[in-house]
C-alpha cells in the first residue's frame, strides 16, 4: 500500500484553495460550534452581540458626546459613534478570536489532517454573524433619529465589509502563526486593539485631525468606517480614493498574512 505524505507549501498554491472549497462544509460547523459554545447557558444568547456596542454606544456618547462635545459630523451623537463601533468591533474581536484559534484549536490540529487556514476564517466568520445581529441595532438608531441610506451604500457596504474581512483574516494569520511559538501575543494583542481604536475614527471624526489626517489613512478601518457613515449617515461624499487605499492595504496584508502563515504552518504540530 502506497504512503500519502502531506507536507505544507510556504506559499499559497491553487491546490490550497481547491482544499478550502472541498473542505468548506467543515468552515461551515466550526463556525456553526463556535456560535453554540459561546451563547451556551446564557440568558441574552445572541443578544450580547448587540449588547457589546449599545452600552459603549452609551458609554461613549456620555463622555465624549455630552461632556467633551465631540463633533460628530452634523450627526446625532449616539448614531455616528454606533456605525464606527459596529464595523469596529467586527475588527476588533475577529482579530481576537483568530489570533489564538490554533492554541484553541491544537487538539484536532495535531491529530487530524484539514487545511489550517479554515480555523482563521472561520473564526472571523463567526463575528460576521455577530455584526449582521448588531447591524439590527443600527436600523432602529438609524429610524429614530429619521436617517436612509443612500442608495449606494448598496455597493459600498459590502465592499467596506469585504475590507474588514481581509483586514482581520490578514493580520490574524500573521498573530496567530507567531502566537504559536510566542505566547506573549495574546498578552499584548488587547492592549494593542485598545490602543489601535483611538488612532481609528471610531469615536471623532477623522476631520479632527486637520492636515493630520493623511496620517490615520494610512489605518485600513479608517476608509471602512469614514465611509460607512458617508454611505449610511450622508456625512460626506464617498471617498473612493481612501477605499481603495484601504483594500489595496488589507489585500497587501492579506497576502502578507497568508505567507507568513504557510511558512509556519509545517510546525504547527510541534510547537502545539
Amino acid at each position: 500500500m502506497a504512503t500519502i505524505i502531506i507536507r505544507p507549501k510556504k506559499i499559497l498554491s491553487w491546490n490550497d484553495i481547491k482544499e478550502l472549497w472541498i473542505y468548506r462544509e467543515l468552515a461551515y460547523f466550526l463556525t456553526w460550534r463556535d456560535l453554540k459554545v459561546r451563547y451556551k447557558q446564557t440568558i441574552v444568547g445572541v443578544g450580547w452581540a448587540i449588547f457589546q456596542p449599545f452600552m459603549s454606544m452609551f458609554v461613549f456618547t456620555i463622555f465624549f458626546g455630552t461632556l467633551a462635545k465631540m463633533p460628530s459630523d452634523n450627526v446625532p451623537y449616539p448614531i455616528f459613534v454606533y456605525t464606527g463601533l459596529l464595523f469596529w468591533n467586527f475588527f476588533s474581536s475577529a482579530l481576537g478570536d483568530t489570533s489564538g484559534c490554533l492554541i484553541a484549536n491544537q487538539a484536532i490540529i495535531t491529530k487530524v489532517y484539514f487545511p489550517r487556514l479554515i480555523l482563521p476564517i472561520s473564526s472571523v466568520l463567526t463575528k460576521l454573524v455577530d455584526f449582521a445581529v448588531a447591524s439590527a441595532m443600527l436600523g432602529l438608531l438609524m429610524i429614530y433619529f429619521g436617517y436612509m441610506p443612500k442608495l449606494i451604500s448598496i455597493i459600498v457596504i459590502p465592499l467596506l465589509l469585504l475590507i474588514t474581512f481581509m483586514a482581520s483574516v490578514g493580520l490574524g494569520l500573521f498573530l496567530a502563526a507567531i502566537n504559536v511559538k510566542y505566547r506573549d501575543v495574546r498578552y499584548v494583542l488587547p492592549y494593542f486593539i485598545q490602543m489601535l481604536m483611538f488612532l481609528t475614527p471610531v469615536i471623532y471624526p477623522a476631520s479632527i485631525a486637520g492636515k493630520y489626517s493623511w496620517l490615520l489613512a494610512i489605518n485600513p478601518m479608517t476608509g471602512v468606517i469614514q465611509n460607512a457613515r458617508a454611505a449610511l449617515l450622508g456625512t460626506a461624499a464617498i471617498n473612493w480614493t481612501l477605499i481603495s487605499i484601504s483594500f489595496v492595504a488589507t489585500l497587501l496584508l492579506l497576502i502578507f498574512g497568508t505567507i507568513t502563515f504557510k511558512k509556519v504552518e509545517r510546525f504547527f504540530a510541534d510547537l502545539l
